[in-house]
This record gives C-alpha cells, sequence and structure tokens, in this order.
C-alpha cells in the first residue's frame, strides 16, 4: 500500500480523493494554483505545493510542475482525479518513468481508449454496437461532406481526445458542417492541445447511459451497473441518476456485460466509464470509453455501497479485486445534480464571486460534495462546478423528492447557481416519468 499520494487536481475531486486517502492511512500531497491558494480544503492535505498561476496551462496542467511537486513530496502515486491530467497518456508515461504510479489504467490503454477513433475499433473486435461512423479521423472538410453525404444529416463532429462536451459539434447541413468542423478542432485543440476529429451520424434525441467498470491487475473485470445521464445542456451534464428508464432489464443486462467485455479486451486496470447512447427503439451504440473516474461517480457509490475512489487507489497498489460480479447489487435510487456557478436566467453566464453564505442540506439519504464554504471565492479560471448535491432512497419517487426538499435548503448567498433550473426540470412531467433524452433541457427551458 501507498504511504503518500499527490493529488493532480483542485476543488471537490481533490477533497474527495484526500478523504478517502486519509481512511485509508495514506499521507495526501495537495498542489495548487495561486488563484487556489488559501483554499479551505487544503488544510485537509497533510502537505501542499503551489504548482504556479491562476491559468491551468501555467500550473495544474504544466507536468513539469507536477511532477516536480510529486518528487519534492516523496510521493509513491499520483491521483488525476479528472479533467486536466487526468486522460493525458503522456502525462501517465512520465509519472511512470519517474518510478510514481498513476492511478488509473496503463498509458498503452488509455490512448487506445482515450482515442475515440481507436475505441471504436476495439468495440467493433468486441462486438459491441457501434454508431455509424467516419473510418479514422476526418482531417478535411472535404473529407467531413463526403462522410456526411454517405451516412445522411446530422452528423456529430467529435474530439478524439475530447470530453466534457468540448471539441463537440451538431451540423444539419453542408453549411454548417463547414464552420462546425473549425470550432470543434480549434475547440479541442485549445482544451485537449489535440484538433484531431472525427464524425458519427448523429443519433437524434438520444438518452445517455454510462456503465461502470472497476478492473485489476489480474484480469478481473465487474461492471456496477449503469447511470443516466441524459439531463444536458450543450453536451454537458446537468443531472444524472441510477436506475436508468431508458433501458429495460433484458438491454440493462446486454449493455453492462458488452462494457465489462469492452474493458477486458483493452487489457485495462482500473476505473472506468463506458458510455453508450440509446435511441428512441431501445438500441444501444458505444460512444466513448472515460479512462478515469467520472463526476458523477458518487450515484454509483450511493446505489452500489462501493468507494470508487477507494477502490482506484487499491487497484492501482496492486490489489486484486475484492469485489466478485455477484456482490455487486443495485439498491434502490440515486440522483445527483451538479451545482455550477452559473446563472440559467442569462445563457448560463459563469457566475464567479465570494460566496457570503452556504447553508449545506442534510438528512437522511442526502449527500453534499463541495470545496466551497461560506466566504469563499470562486474564481473565474476553471470549470464553474462549485458541488455535487446527491440523494438515494428506496424508489426514484423519493430520491426525486428528497431531492427537491434537500435543492430548496442549499444556499448559495453572494452568486447565481443553476440550483433554480434543477427544480424546474424536477418538477417537470417529462423527468418524473423517465421521458427525457439529451435534447430534453434545451427543446423544454
Amino acid at each position: 500500500m501507498y504511504q503518500r499520494i499527490l493529488i493532480a487536481n483542485r476543488g471537490e475531486i481533490a477533497q474527495r480523493i484526500i478523504r478517502a486517502c486519509r481512511e485509508l492511512g495514506i499521507e495526501s500531497v495537495a498542489i495548487f494554483s495561486e488563484a487556489d491558494r488559501g483554499a479551505q480544503y487544503l488544510e485537509l492535505a497533510d502537505e501542499t505545493y503551489c504548482v504556479g498561476p491562476a491559468r491551468p496551462a501555467d500550473s495544474y496542467l504544466r507536468i513539469a510542475n507536477v511532477i516536480s511537486a510529486a518528487e519534492v513530496g516523496n510521493v509513491q502515486a499520483i491521483h488525476p482525479g479528472y479533467g486536466f491530467l487526468a486522460e493525458n497518456a503522456h502525462f501517465n508515461e512520465v509519472c511512470r518513468s519517474c518510478k510514481i504510479d498513476f492511478i488509473g489504467p496503463s498509458p498503452e490503454a488509455m490512448a487506445q481508449l482515450g482515442d475515440k477513433n481507436a475505441a471504436r475499433v476495439l468495440a467493433k473486435k468486441a462486438g459491441v454496437p457501434v454508431v455509424p461512423g467516419s473510418d479514422g479521423l476526418v482531417e478535411s472538410t472535404e473529407d467531413a461532406m463526403k462522410f456526411a453525404h454517405e451516412v445522411g444529416f446530422p452528423v456529430l463532429i467529435k474530439a478524439v481526445a475530447g470530453g466534457g462536451g468540448k471539441g463537440m459539434r451538431v451540423a444539419a447541413n453542408d453549411l454548417a458542417l463547414n464552420s462546425a468542423m473549425q470550432q470543434a478542432q480549434t475547440e479541442a485543440e485549445a482544451a485537449f492541445g489535440n484538433g484531431a476529429v472525427y464524425l458519427e451520424k448523429y443519433i437524434e434525441q438520444p438518452r445517455h447511459v454510462e456503465v461502470q467498470i472497476l478492473a485489476d491487475n489480474h484480469g478481473n473485470v465487474i461492471h456496477l451497473w449503469e447511470r443516466d445521464c441524459s439531463v444536458q445542456r450543450r453536451h454537458q451534464k446537468l443531472i444524472e441518476e441510477s436506475p436508468s428508464l431508458s433501458v429495460d432489464n433484458k438491454t440493462r443486462d446486454e449493455m453492462c456485460e458488452a462494457a465489462r467485455r469492452l474493458i477486458l479486451n483493452a487489457n485495462y486496470s482500473n476505473a472506468a466509464t463506458v458510455e453508450f447512447i440509446v435511441d428512441k427503439d431501445g438500441n444501444y451504440y458505444f460512444i466513448e470509453v472515460n479512462a478515469r473516474i467520472q463526476v458523477e461517480h458518487p450515484v454509483t457509490e450511493m446505489v452500489t455501497g462501493i468507494d470508487l475512489i477507494k477502490q482506484q487507489i487499491l487497484l492501482a497498489s496492486g490489489e486484486p479485486l475484492s469485489i466478485k460480479q455477484e456482490d455487486v447489487i443495485h439498491r434502490g435510487a440515486a440522483i445527483e445534480c451538479r451545482i455550477n456557478a452559473e446563472n440559467p436566467r442569462k445563457n448560463f453566464q459563469p457566475s464567479p464571486g465570494k460566496i457570503d453564505r452556504l447553508i449545506v442540506p442534510g438528512g437522511f439519504g442526502v449527500r453534499f460534495e463541495s470545496h466551497a464554504h461560506s466566504g469563499y471565492v470562486v474564481p473565474p479560471y476553471y470549470d464553474s462546478m462549485i458541488g455535487k448535491l446527491i440523494v438515494h432512497q428506496p424508489t426514484r419517487a423519493e430520491a426525486i423528492q428528497t431531492m427537491k426538499r434537500a435543492l430548496s435548503e442549499l444556499r448559495v448567498d453572494g452568486i447565481h447557481t443553476t440550483t433554480p433550473l434543477h427544480l424546474e426540470i424536477l418538477n417537470h412531467s417529462a423527468f418524473v416519468e423517465g421521458k427525457i433524452d439529451t435534447t430534453f433541457v434545451e427543446r423544454t427551458f
């Protein structure tokens, strides 16, 4: 077991990893940018190091600075969290070359699955259904036009190194495709340092369902059932839940087994999420693998009782999975709302600034994951998420009622948040009945 771990991240996920380390008896080393200097969650770490100025490119994404902090901190492993360097295969390789374990898959597995085009090829070999897409990368608008006219509009442009909706555009005609290609490539280059894209046939009004996977270094792979992430805005998830109403029991079993089979064939270890879309007829298609922990991992933790962060650390240290597939029991229903510092009444305008007062909800089945506190200043340089509100109850109807109660208790004075929109969604008949898809928010609100 490790003695010291560096967390190459910030905010809520850094705090979550620090807590898991403490429970495992592991010392934690946290890094921070100048914008995060003095953040309260850093006090939970055993040691902290500044890695640069506020801009991510100068701090959290600066590999040399992160590795220097790890070496000075004398750590045996680095946990990347999500975002930043979490799916950067080069950073993964640098960690290994410096004799520091990367808490995640091998660089080879990460490169194979992190490249969405390569992952599609692997999925096909594993017998997993995939959305019709381009054969390899699409480098020119002319090639994109040729593909679009072969499969028919609309088409989806996706960055091979993308995530969080970045480097992703939908085009419904030739004119839109021309500008969408440029936008997707430019955004992907800025966000991930890789502007490569590929194309897929766009499935209209799809539902987004993903399967949580755990795999060890000894050939054992299990699934932890599915999460439904269909409530999105511009490919950014707003609400996640489990179980999904988008699939029946037969499809659920098939999809979870397909995800498990894909990860097994990839020689992958640690946590992964295999993402699918489900069409109006109930057919499911593989879209990508997130080779890291997900923002919405607490949803799975609540319905299975399995601590995913601890599992990541144990698996990275070489421990075999202590959980068999038959041990993974799905209990009740869980819902997560991402609380973002944005104003939904003004086209989700970012709302950085000082939180004058924060009142956190509680009660049976309520969990709030956040690094924010009264007096905290939300910086303008990073993702706008300041917390995650998760509830767990025996039934979905009860979970919805608990979430509405918890949201009404949550107070974040001084800035705008997405809480009012969450309440509107939870009160909408389409959400209550489970008749939603990834276009629901934009079509309705």
